[in-house]
């Protein structure tokens, strides 16, 4: 076994946080993605759900992932997100639990998003094996940008279509997740509401204008 498949999964209890932290940033999926609208049958935790519990498999509602499309998950969005110099990848700060996570939740926000990605994840490694014989995750990475570059175009062939459509939702779902992460945020610049010793608060000016000083 690799040491990408030895990953351990997130804390089930994390990861919602981050899903409900996340909902707000994505944008709708295109309709003409991959995949129907269909119903998930599994009950919610309500409008006041319990974050001091530890979820384990099968708690909540069922997660939908195979370890197969795992696989896939992770390098897709390694592809998208990958590491460099001064960040992680989208794979080692959780993202394809996240997305787990999201397309098996029972909310309208993520409804239909679930057949999208699992079709779109099937279709992708199809398109590896036709291409190369190999699923997804298996090939190098120059291999991977050239099945991706196909369908990240503004304008993709007509073939490409609903290709196009499911990678441009993954890569907001990866983004999405990604950047509302510690280490995602810490990669952009974004510091917060945290405490700066060196701030020494709001100009003299600023406090007149608005009659406080």
């Amino acid at each position: 076994m690799s040491a990408a498949e030895n990953i351990p999964r997130m804390d089930r209890r994390k990861v919602m946080q981050w899903m409900l932290s996340a909902t707000a940033t994505l944008a709708v999926r295109d309709r003409d993605a991959f995949g129907a609208d269909a119903p998930i049958k599994a009950k919610g935790y309500g409008p006041d759900p319990s974050m001091v519990t530890i979820y384990k498999p099968g708690d909540v509602w069922p997660l939908t992932l195979t370890e197969s499309q795992r696989r896939t998950a992770r390098a897709l969005c390694d592809v998208i997100i990958p590491a460099d110099d001064s960040s992680p990848s989208a794979s080692a700060v959780g993202v394809p639990d996240f997305i787990d996570e999201w397309i098996s939740s029972p909310y309208p926000a993520q409804a239909g998003d679930r057949n999208v990605v699992l079709d779109g994840l099937k279709w992708i490694d199809d398109e590896a094996q036709s291409r190369f014989q190999k699923a997804l995750a298996d090939l190098s990475l120059e291999q991977q940008t050239t099945i991706c570059n196909d369908v990240a175009s503004a304008k993709p062939k007509a073939e490409h279509k609903k290709a196009a459509a499911f990678f441009k939702r993954y890569r907001d779902l990866t983004a999405g997740g990604y950047y509302t992460t510690p280490e995602g945020m810490k990669a952009i610049g974004y510091v917060g509401n945290v405490p700066s010793a060196t701030f020494e608060g709001p100009p003299i000016e600023a406090l007149k204008h608005v009659g406080l000083a």
